[in-house]
Parts: structure tokens; sequence; C-alpha cells
């Protein structure tokens, strides 16, 4: 994740929906076409859990997990203590060593000129190589769009870091097929739409607090973030509305790249 956040990412609300945040990362997995990868790198590995299918899914494998946030990284040290992780920044680094399959779980939509950096690593990747990318897809969803519009109203409207925290949206798949389908000999790109069923609309806030919500939260302090989030929780509570049973249908498009060099 991208090192110029103001405050580190907490693995801990991350994890709060974490069988949830694993489904997306399975879901690519089950497209990369590799059988024994001599060596695998989680971009953007979070707390681990990704990092543990594919662990899992290439036992002999060297795997290693990459992550800017100090946060995750220990959790994720924790979570698996015979696995190397390191802190980097992917808007520069590279690989170091041949690497068979660079794996990257909803961390791009975060790196600006993420297109440009796809091109650096997949030209980085051996014959055969794979990049593998899924990224939330979601900006133009309540939830999201929600966060710029109670940021762009009430008490906190003049905040210059607050009107920046929104993230970008994503580039058209004809733009990445573009940009990849010359480097690769193989290149699938799709999208999954996931309803998650949450407990309530204020669920909602919950899991978009260990997420996109971040930026938003780490630009305002003590009561004018609680003020925020109040304001934002009491629009998702409209734009979300209970299912028979009470519970709430969170919409999370995201998009899917498979690339083999």
């Amino acid at each position: 994740m991208r090192a110029s956040m103001a405050e580190d990412w907490s693995a801990r609300q991350y994890l709060k929906f974490e069988d949830e945040r694993t489904r997306p990362p399975r879901d690519l997995l089950a497209q990369v076409p590799l059988d024994r990868p001599a060596r695998v790198v989680d971009l953007g590995c979070g707390p681990g859990n990704s990092t543990e299918l594919l662990i899992d899914r290439f036992p002999t494998a060297h795997v290693v997990g990459l992550d800017s946030s100090p946060d995750m990284l220990a959790q994720a040290r924790e979570r698996l203590p015979k696995t190397t992780f390191i802190e980097a920044d992917l808007a520069t680094w590279v690989p170091q060593e041949p690497t068979s399959l660079l794996f990257g779980n909803a961390v791009f939509q975060w790196v600006p000129d993420h297109t440009r950096i796809f091109a650096r690593l997949m030209q980085a990747l051996p014959g055969r190589g794979v990049l593998a990318v899924q990224m939330p897809d979601n900006t133009d969803e309540p939830a999201l769009a929600l966060m710029r519009e109670v940021a762009g109203r009430g008490p906190w409207a003049a905040s210059l870091a607050l009107a920046a925290a929104a993230r970008d949206e994503l580039p058209r798949p004809q733009d990445y097929y573009d940009l990849l389908r010359p480097l690769s000999r193989h290149l699938d790109i799709w999208h999954i739409v996931y309803n998650h069923v949450l407990a309530a609309p204020d669920a909602i806030t919950e899991w978009f607090k260990g997420s996109a919500l971040r930026p938003f939260l780490d630009a305002l302090e003590g009561g004018m973030r609680e003020e925020y989030l109040a304001a934002y929780t009491a629009e998702i509570a409209k734009a979300y509305p209970a299912c028979q049973d009470g519970k709430v249908l969170l919409r999370f498009p995201r998009l899917f790249i498979v690339a083999m060099k």
C-alpha cells in the first residue's frame, strides 16, 4: 500500500472482514496458469491472508510478502512466522531475483500511475512469468461516492487533504489490454461483482474503515473525524436498505488481470 498515507493502515480493522476480503485473491489465484513456480511475491500482502493462499497453492515455492505498512507486516509476520516479509514501496520496487509470479491483491488502486508500474513489472518477469492483479473497481458505487459527497459538505469541506482523499477511477479494461497485450503471450481481463452480506448499514462503514475510508479519516482529527463518520454512516443507511432479515448487501465490483509474459 502506498507509503504516503498520513497514518499506518490498521491490520486489525482490515481483518474484521477477513473471509470476505480473502474471496477475491482466492478467485484470482484460481486463474493463475502456473503449477510449480520457484519464487512468488505477494505485492501489497497486507496482514498475510493472501500470502497464506499462495503458500497453500504453491508449497514448494519461495513465497515473499511485500508491503509498505509496518502494521500490516507485523500482523503478517505473526500469522506466518516462517515466511519472508519485506517493507517496500511499489512505486519503485522491482524484483531482485528471478520471480515466477507477481501477485497483487487490492493494492494497485492506491499506487499512482500503476499502469506504468505494470509495464515495468512485466519487463522484469522471466519468460512465462505471470503478473496477476485484482483491484476494486467501485468508485461509482454509493459507498465510495458518499465518501466524496460527505467530504464536500459540513465543517470539514475546506480541508485540502480531505478533498484529495478520494481514490482515482481505474482505467478502462481496454486500456489495460492495450498496455499489456504487447508484453504478454497470454492475457485475461475480467470483472466479478460480489454481493457481500453484512449485518447492518454501519457494518459497511466498518468495512471501509479498513480501506477506502482511511485517507478521509487520516485528514481529520478528533471530534471532526467522528462527525464525518456519523454523517457518512447516516447516508449509507439510506443508500443500502435492509433486506427482509435486516442484513444489507454490499455490492462490490472488482477488476482482475492475469498476464503471462
